[in-house]
C-alpha cells in the first residue's frame, strides 16, 4: 500500500492513491505494509513514529521512503524531529491503525478527490506537456508509455534509470539529463508546479506502464517493516 507524504511548515499532508487526503492524520490498515513516498515542499523535515520505531528525514529535492506495517489497532503519535522553524513544535499528528474492515469502511466514507494519477493527467495536459510527450512523429520528447523503470540512454553517453528522482529533476532542471536523440528545448517548471504536483505527474506517468526491476544478486535486502511495540 503506497502513500504520498508532504512535508510542509508546520504540517504533514497525505494522499492516499484512490484520492483520499489527510493533513496531520495518516490512516492505514492492520497487517498490511505501507510504503510513504516522501517529499518536502520547503526545509527539512523529519518523519517519525516513535511506536513503530522508524523515522526517516524529508529532505527538499528529493525522495525518501518508509516502510511499515501496523500490528495493532490503536492511535499513535506523529512527530517532527527536525527543528524546521518557529512552529516546529507544533508539527505533530497521528497514525491512526484500523483493522482492515474498519479502513476500509473509512476510505469509502472519505472525502476523495481525483486520484493522484488523474490529477497528474490532467495537470500534463494544463501544462502543455503533451504536445510534445506524444506517441507520433510529431513528438519532440520521449513517449512516455511504458517508460517507468527503464534505463535511457543520455545524451555524453552516460545512462539513467527513469524513476521518481528522475522524473521531479526533468520536471524542475530538464537540462540536466537529456535523452539521446532529442533537442534540450523543454522549459523548467520550477516554481509553476508544487511538490504535490510533482508527485501527481509522476503518479501519471508510472500509471502509463513500468518495467518490472531486473533480477539481482547478492547485496542487501531491503528492511523488514517494523511494527509497534508493546504499549
Amino acid at each position: 500500500m503506497e502513500i504520498y507524504i508532504v512535508g510542509k511548515q508546520w504540517m504533514w499532508k497525505a494522499q492516499h492513491m484512490d484520492g483520499v487526503r489527510e493533513i496531520n492524520e495518516l490512516h492505514v490498515p492492520v497487517g498490511r505494509p505501507v510504503k510513504l513516498t516522501m517529499g518536502s515542499e520547503d526545509v527539512i523535515h523529519s518523519f517519525f513514529i516513535p511506536a513503530f520505531r522508524v523515522k526517516a528525514d524529508v529532505v527538499p529535492g528529493r525522495y525518501n521512503v518508509l516502510w511499515f506495517t501496523a500490528s495493532k489497532a490503536g492511535t499513535y503519535h506523529l512527530f517532527c524531529t527536525q527543528y524546521c522553524g518557529t512552529k516546529h513544535s507544533g508539527m505533530i499528528g497521528s497514525v491512526i491503525a484500523m483493522d482492515p474492515s474498519d479502513f476500509q469502511a473509512w476510505l469509502g466514507g472519505g472525502n476523495a478527490s481525483d486520484t493522484p494519477a488523474a490529477a497528474g493527467e490532467k495537470l500534463f495536459t494544463d501544462l502543455a506537456c503533451i504536445t510534445c510527450h506524444r506517441d507520433d512523429a510529431q513528438a519532440r520528447a520521449p513517449q512516455l508509455k511504458g517508460l517507468f523503470g527503464h534505463t535511457v540512454q543520455l545524451q555524453g553517453g552516460a545512462t539513467a534509470v527513469v524513476d521518481e528522482a528522475y522524473i521531479r529533476e526533468s520536471i524542475l532542471n530538464p537540462q540536466a539529463k537529456v535523452v539521446n536523440g532529442f533537442q534540450p528545448i523543454m522549459p523548467t517548471f520550477q516554481g509553476l508546479v508544487t511538490e504535490e504536483q510533482i508527485l501527481q505527474l509522476i503518479a501519471y506517468v508510472r500509471s502509463l506502464g513500468q518495467v518490472a526491476p531486473p533480477a539481482t544478486t547478492g547485496g542487501a535486502a531491503p528492511a523488514a517493516p517494523q511494527t509497534p511495540g508493546k504499549d
